[in-house]
């Protein structure tokens, strides 16, 4: 099912026909509009910008695809320039990686070729990544083709870690479309139950190696890891939910019982309560932990596995001599005895940052922000560690210029692109193998997490910018589509910016839907696809909205 919009607020479809290079968008430009509240032409000078720091950093640059960008991304305007030229950024080199399969569009990891990958140069590594990335382009058949190649003839789900069901439940949220979710059904059961069978053990945990997750030179290495445990269990969520849709009961309720039964294990076996941390276990441990805390302890928060008594392993993110770097979140407590140990290898997961590890983070970090009241970690610090990240994408030129750029894993107190020094040092092929590393996202932690946009699976959803009281005085999101809807978000404090009343307001298809007068969580609720949003407004306990 394509996405479909207000013809009132698209204002024009029209088909673009794109020349492109060997890498990036292969195809038509499906969506066109005139933006309710701001305008592509407004930020146009950042890709130019772009683009000439391309050819300056790599010695050549396609010819940018502007139209593309203008029929597809939801703008952005924030007061923090360095974070919206990020944003921008990230946009710029993820059309770069989207190509024309045999059977599709396909998104990559790399833009070379790697020996590692599967058929067609993919990775599933980071698939969970991309999903959630593409899911908010308003031409849905980049996300879609991409999310069925998994499932197909020459996808391979399971050649890394992957969490494939909720990528897939994730991507309906956003985009209300029930018939990919449920046609994808056998093939999520097909692929949960090939897990089972090769990599849960008798005791119900599911086991991994370390490079398996994308992890390699980990510090507490292989055995029952809180990524790939995690991930099965969002899986099993994912798939209860949607079979649920489809209506078949026994399927539901095997999968939440499937749940049930992980989560349980995970807290009982994978939570150290000396550590006050999530673990890794050793396969042949039966009751003793690695005792190493690794940022991978945050990942069961990324699919709402903990219960609120373990909250308190977040104390450990932000404390400097812990995990905090100037420049992201260390991969390993700096305590940890073997923490940077020497390894002769470039992608090290024993205490560089790494993007993708950062990403998982900050989801996990909205997601408690957005549950029940706790008072170890607050609005402030997601604000600070997204910042951090976005400030951590960049490159210094031989001449000094700082320039935007995404790699693969990074020293957190220097900002300085670790593999891609141990490359060029090693005169390595392909050069300049990480550039425009398509390894983690930055668009959805924007859009879900700062901004607050929380997809749900009804015709209503909660509005909860993690913005810190008194930190901004206006931001806007304009053009995100939800649901066959474009909507915009936009906050005011004073009214001055852009000139539509005071305070946080949301417009769906251009009319206004919710509104309230100062920065807070409301819920907004969409009008119904046969009807338009107007009227007086009718008060809800989460604030003002117009049915």
């Amino acid at each position: 099912m394509k996405r479909r919009f207000s013809m009132a607020f698209l204002g024009c479809i029209c088909a673009l026909v794109l020349l492109l290079p060997t890498t990036g968008i292969a195809g038509e430009v499906k969506q066109d509009r005139n933006s309710a509240m701001l305008h592509a032409s407004d930020y146009r000078h950042y890709f130019s910008d772009f683009a000439l720091d391309e050819r300056e950093m790599l010695g050549s640059a396609p010819p940018l695809p502007w139209d593309w960008f203008v029929a597809n991304i939801p703008l952005l305007d924030i007061p923090d320039k360095e974070m919206e030229r990020i944003y921008y950024f990230r946009w710029y080199s993820f059309q770069k990686h989207i190509v024309r399969g045999p059977n599709g569009y396909l998104i990559s990891e790399f833009l070379d070729d790697v020996p590692w990958s599967g058929k067609l140069n993919m990775i599933d590594t980071a698939a969970g990544h991309h999903i959630r990335e593409a899911r908010w382009l308003r031409d849905s058949e980049y996300v879609d083709d991409y999310t069925r190649f998994w499932f197909g003839p020459e996808g391979e789900p399971r050649r890394y870690s992957f969490w494939a069901a909720d990528s897939v439940y994730q991507l309906f949220l956003a985009t209300g479309d029930r018939e990919l979710a449920i046609s994808l059904l056998p093939a999520l059961v097909k692929n949960y139950e090939a897990w089972e069978s090769t990599h849960q053990d008798p005791s119900g945990l599911f086991w991994q190696i370390d490079d398996r997750d994308g992890m390699e030179d980990s510090i507490s290495g292989n055995g029952y890891r809180p990524t790939i445990n995690s991930y099965m269990y969002g899986d099993a969520v994912a798939i209860s939910r949607i079979a649920a849709m489809a209506g078949q009961k026994q399927v539901e309720e095997e999968y939440q019982s499937k749940a049930e039964r992980l989560r349980r294990l995970i807290d009982e076996r994978l939570w150290n309560p000396k550590n006050d941390f999530y673990e890794t276990v050793a396969r042949g441990d039966h009751d003793g932990w690695s005792d190493d805390r690794e940022l991978i302890g945050f990942i069961p928060w990324y699919f709402n596995l903990p219960s609120p008594k373990h909250d308190s392993a977040w104390k450990f993110l932000m404390a400097p001599d812990r995990f905090w770097g100037k420049y992201g979140p260390t991969t390993a407590d700096r305590r940890n005895p073997r923490f940077d140990y020497k390894v002769r290898h470039e992608c090290l997961w024993n205490g560089p940052s790494w993007p993708f590890a950062t990403t998982q983070t900050l989801v996990a970090l909205a997601n408690l922000l957005n549950g029940p009241k706790q008072n170890v970690i607050t609005d402030d610090d997601y604000f600070h560690l997204l910042q951090a990240y976005a400030y951590s994408q960049h490159i210094r030129l031989p001449n000094g210029k700082v320039i935007p750029w995404i790699d693969e894993d990074l020293n957190a107190d220097t900002g300085n692109w670790i593999a891609r020094s141990i490359l060029i040092a090693l005169h390595q092929l392909p050069p300049n193998r990480g550039r425009y590393y398509n390894h983690s996202g930055y668009a959805d932690l924007i859009i879900t997490g700062l901004i607050g946009v929380r997809p749900a699976a009804g015709n209503s959803f909660d509005l909860h910018p993690l913005v810190p009281s008194g930190e901004w005085k206006y931001f806007a999101l304009d053009g995100l589509p939800y649901h066959g809807h474009l909507l915009t978000i936009l906050y005011d404090e004073d009214g001055t910016r852009y000139h539509r009343g005071i305070g946080l307001q949301v417009l769906c298809d251009g009319r206004p839907v919710a509104h309230a007068d100062t920065l807070r969580e409301i819920r907004v609720e969409l009008p119904n696809d046969n009807s338009q949003a107007t009227g007086p407004e009718s008060t809800s306990e989460h604030g003002s909205t117009i049915p």
